[in-house]
């Protein structure tokens, strides 16, 4: 009987795959043994992934020279699944916050996809980047997303220049040892100024496309504090948030959960009139939802461990200008005192709602 691959499931940063070593199987050591097993993944890739800790036979890491033995469980974490599609450099114009030889941290523009999938093959941020790192004919480089944004959501990405600074960013946030905050425009005001949303999310099997809170165990847990920086009136507000995971639409889909999606958001009910009264009221959302045309979300603050060094890295990004103008409009509306440096107000720890 073959070794049984039990599951190769993808994850939003990483692909995760189970195999359960046949009873029939020699000793062989465990990098032999997913290279075989693993036809699609590079060894280099493997080797790299084992020395970082990724590999782990009955829940402990082991070391590239392990010998597996009949019924072992295995479980390997890479991250990003591999692109089966070649990714065609495309110039443009980037805005860099930062570079050195291993890592990159720009500043995506709203309404730019962050890496080719379906319908998006061309003129997406990972086009860009590929353009980018040709130009350095010294090393051999390539860019990796080591997270993503949707589309209309602008901020800071960070990418790696070459695997082993990949492996290595990823490792932080797998632990949650990256510190992200969002700034976001939601409809009306939560109960509570802060808060910590902890709800597991899947995909709906309604619509593909949208992300829901489910019950436990079914979902992927999914952490989102947040904290009340502006009010405007009861109709909306400005939110910071802090992620302790990553997954797909994640704050959207809390938001929403929690009765205040965002301003614009058109996947999650966002896009229309859902607070406030009167033709005045109603010309300025307007104004400011055609402003936006999107979701009001930021990626404002991105701060890690540099890949090399280990020493502390933070950066930040000021609005793009729709966010700041939709801001503006609502402040003006509601006459709320003006904040010179509000869109640098960090979030400070949340403490857990109920």
């Amino acid at each position: 009987m073959s070794n049984d691959l039990i599951q190769s499931e993808g994850d939003d940063w990483y692909e995760h795959h189970r195999l359960r070593v046949d009873a029939g199987q020699g000793a062989l050591r465990i990098d032999r043994y997913l290279g075989n097993r693993l036809s699609a993944v590079s060894r280099s890739r493997i080797q790299c992934s084992i020395k970082s800790g990724f590999v782990r036979v009955g829940g402990m890491i082991v070391k590239a020279s392990y010998k597996v033995q009949p019924s072992d469980d295995i479980r390997v974490y890479l991250p990003v699944a591999p692109r089966d599609t070649v990714v065609h450099p495309e110039e443009m114009a980037l805005d860099i916050s930062y570079e050195d030889k291993d890592v990159l941290v720009v500043h995506k523009p709203r309404g730019m996809v962050a890496h080719p999938a379906h319908g998006n093959w061309n003129g997406t941020l990972l086009n860009g980047l590929v353009a980018y790192l040709a130009k350095d004919t010294s090393l051999p480089l390539h860019p990796y997303l080591v997270h993503r944004l949707d589309k209309d959501t602008s901020g800071l990405l960070l990418v790696a220049k070459h695997e082993k600074a990949q492996l290595a960013l990823w490792r932080q946030f797998f632990s949650h040892q990256v510190d992200r905050v969002y700034h976001a425009l939601i409809w009306g005001v939560p109960a509570s100024k802060t808060g910590t949303l902890d709800a597991p999310l899947r995909r709906s099997a309604r619509d593909r496309r949208l992300i829901e809170v489910c019950r436990p165990p079914h979902g992927k847990s999914a952490r989102t504090h947040y904290q009340v920086l502006k009010c405007y009136g009861n109709e909306a507000a400005l939110i910071a948030c802090r992620l302790e995971t990553g997954r797909t639409h994640q704050i959207r889909a809390h938001m929403k959960h929690l009765g205040h999606p965002l301003f614009g958001d058109t996947r999650y009910g966002g896009d229309r009139i859902l607070r406030g009264q009167g033709s005045k009221y109603k010309r300025m959302v307007v104004h400011a939802l055609k402003a936006l045309n999107g979701q009001a979300l930021h990626a404002y603050t991105l701060g890690f461990a540099h890949p090399r060094t280990g020493d502390r890295m933070d950066y930040e990004a000021p609005w793009p200008p729709e966010f700041a103008l939709a801001v503006h409009k609502w402040r003006a509306y509601t006459q709320t005192p003006p904040h010179t440096s509000i869109s640098h107000i960090p979030i400070t720890e949340a403490t857990p709602s109920e």
